[in-house]
């Protein structure tokens, strides 16, 4: 199942890439793996696939242990400031850093364990409540203070659109992402670069790449839908 469904997420990819003029190569696949056996993903590792995404922390350190050396792990959840310490190290990137007290305490468990650590800024694009991420207005302030921390660099900046199942409904919000992100680029902020916008998931994914998505977080594109057991160990 997982490479059918890998191939077809590529068909995908591949096509919009097409219709925005775009290289494929300007994209980076995210396989967002969370409640997924580690059968499912060496499943995806041996179809290429090297870029997976966790949303919490213990599960990603589990996964870690498990799984090949050579895959970049993206945290992508919610992130407590407790947790950081875990992820020195192993995480590639941080797609869900929404406030400078959790910047600085990415950058402070950097400098005590002598890592570079890459971060991306989550906004919250849409001001929706039941999401985290800072506001577009926030988001240049945030950058600015955050880029002048120690150990950490931001590369870019992250959103979760809305849910629904009309994708053309989040073209806005990922247009919205692209000009923050090049108002924000214009400012030339040292230790600031925008080459990363992780947006698109698998509702909305081909969207997200017409307005410039540089990453994609595909989940049951791939992996097909949770269990009803993963459903309620998730509720709980």
């Amino acid at each position: 199942m997982v490479q059918e469904n890998l191939t077809d997420v590529e068909q995908r990819i591949q096509a919009a890439c097409e219709r925005a003029g775009r290289d494929r190569n300007e994209v980076t696949l995210i396989a967002v793996s969370k409640t997924k056996p580690v059968s499912m993903l060496n499943e995806a590792y041996g179809c290429g696939i090297r870029e997976f995404g966790e949303n919490k922390v213990q599960e990603m350190m589990d996964k870690y242990e498990q799984m090949p050396q050579d895959i970049h792990w993206h945290m992508i959840g919610h992130l407590q400031r407790n947790k950081v310490k875990y992820l020195m190290g192993k995480a590639y990137l941080i797609h869900s850093v929404d406030s400078l007290r959790l910047a600085e305490e990415i950058s402070a468990q950097s400098v005590k364990h002598q890592v570079q650590t890459d971060i991306l800024i989550e906004v919250n694009i849409a001001g929706e409540e039941s999401k985290f991420g800072i506001s577009g207005e926030e988001t240049i302030r945030l950058v600015e203070a955050a880029a002048a921390l120690p150990n950490i660099h931001i590369r870019g900046l992250m959103t979760i659109a809305p849910f629904t199942d009309h994708p053309e409904d989040n073209r806005i919000y990922f247009r919205k992402i692209k000009e923050l992100s090049v108002d924000i680029d214009r400012k030339k902020i040292d230790n600031v670069d925008m080459h990363i916008l992780s947006m698109g998931m698998t509702g909305d994914y081909e969207v997200a790449i017409e307005e410039g998505a540089t990453m994609v977080r595909v989940g049951t594109g791939i992996f097909g839908e949770r269990l009803r057991t993963e459903l309620t160990i998730h509720q709980m």
